[in-house]
């Protein structure tokens, strides 16, 4: 199959084509139709983290149609159509009833195996759901990360309408997605950025406020997400009400934040982490998607422009999910 591959890391994608991925017991393989990228694209040309096997297929995000079916797979045929998600787990694991993306053998696709960006993808059966017919491949590509994440982070924060919430660092795809969520769900958004016409575009897609990031923040917020880290985090956390909840998907500023104690204890804030999500969380966002959730796609490009697309990701100029058609 043609793929972009990365021969070594760090390095370079190149187009190239390896063997077609076979399905065993237990997995189909899956014709891509759209996949989407996300910052995991980039962390792989620095060498962090690191492939187990060369040449590597990228890709976290992927949507497509079942070609074929390897031995024992009953709920999938050829041609269904379809949407996978990204955290791999065990079978067991979901039979065992408790929080999938907890498991110790949990990995990511397009990280730890070959992922989207190529023509075929295989993976084991019970990591789909069928698509959602109204929804366009575009569509469909950009959730299973960004989406995903932004659910489980809402849901553990135990959002209820008509609360504030505040996304800092609006733009990237779980920001864009968690503002889109949150507005579906009832509550308030307000948003940061750095960049004018990211705030502008927030504002007309529903947002009530948007703030420049290196300013203070004029909102007493109920719950906070956050992608940015220690560039954002003391006005971030001074924003929140008392029994608030600070939610933190990522760190793009870097990975350590001074925490004032007296704050988080005497305001009785939860502080919550979360990448990717269970297969439940999974089912439920494709619920959403199929409800018509609204979706920011920043722009679709065939996969021949797959470099042109990480030139995107890497200016941080996007606002929303950079797709890959096939």
């Amino acid at each position: 199959m043609d793929a972009w591959l990365l021969d070594e890391s760090p390095g370079t994608y190149r187009w190239g084509t390896v063997e077609d991925p076979v399905p065993g017991r237990n997995q189909v393989r899956v014709e891509v139709r759209a996949s989407a990228l996300n910052h995991m694209d980039l962390w792989l040309t620095t060498g962090m983290p690191k492939p187990p096997v060369f040449p590597h297929v990228p890709g976290n995000d992927v949507a497509g149609v079942v070609e074929s079916v390897g031995e024992g797979v009953s709920a999938w045929n050829v041609g269904d159509e379809v949407v996978v998600n990204t955290a791999l787990v065990p079978e067991e694991a979901l039979e065992m009833g408790v929080d999938s993306v907890l498991h110790e053998d949990m990995r990511l696709l397009g990280e730890h195996c070959s992922g989207g960006h190529g023509q075929f993808c295989v993976v084991d059966a019970h990591q789909l759901v069928a698509k959602p017919p109204e929804r366009t491949w575009a569509e469909v590509s950009t959730y299973p990360v960004c989406l995903t994440t932004a659910w489980r982070l809402l849901r553990r924060a135990r959002l209820e309408p008509d609360e504030v919430v505040l996304i800092t660092g609006i733009g990237g795809g779980v920001a864009t997605a968690a503002m889109m969520l949150s507005l579906h769900l009832g509550a308030k958004v307000a948003v940061t950025s750095r960049d004018a016409t990211k705030r502008e575009r927030a504002l007309e897609l529903g947002a009530f406020a948007a703030f420049d990031s290196a300013d203070a923040f004029p909102v007493s917020a109920d719950v906070v997400i956050d992608s940015i880290g220690p560039a954002v985090w003391k006005p971030a956390m001074r924003t929140l009400r008392r029994g608030g909840r600070m939610c933190i998907c990522g760190g793009t500023s870097g990975p350590k934040v001074e925490l004032e104690l007296p704050r988080l204890f005497f305001k009785q804030l939860d502080i919550i982490g979360a990448s990717c999500g269970s297969q439940e969380e999974f089912e439920t966002v494709t619920g959403f998607m199929a409800e018509g959730l609204q979706v920011v796609i920043d722009e679709i490009l065939p996969i021949s422009e797959y470099p042109r697309a990480l030139e995107r990701l890497r200016e941080g100029s996007q606002f929303g999910k950079i797709v890959l058609e096939h």
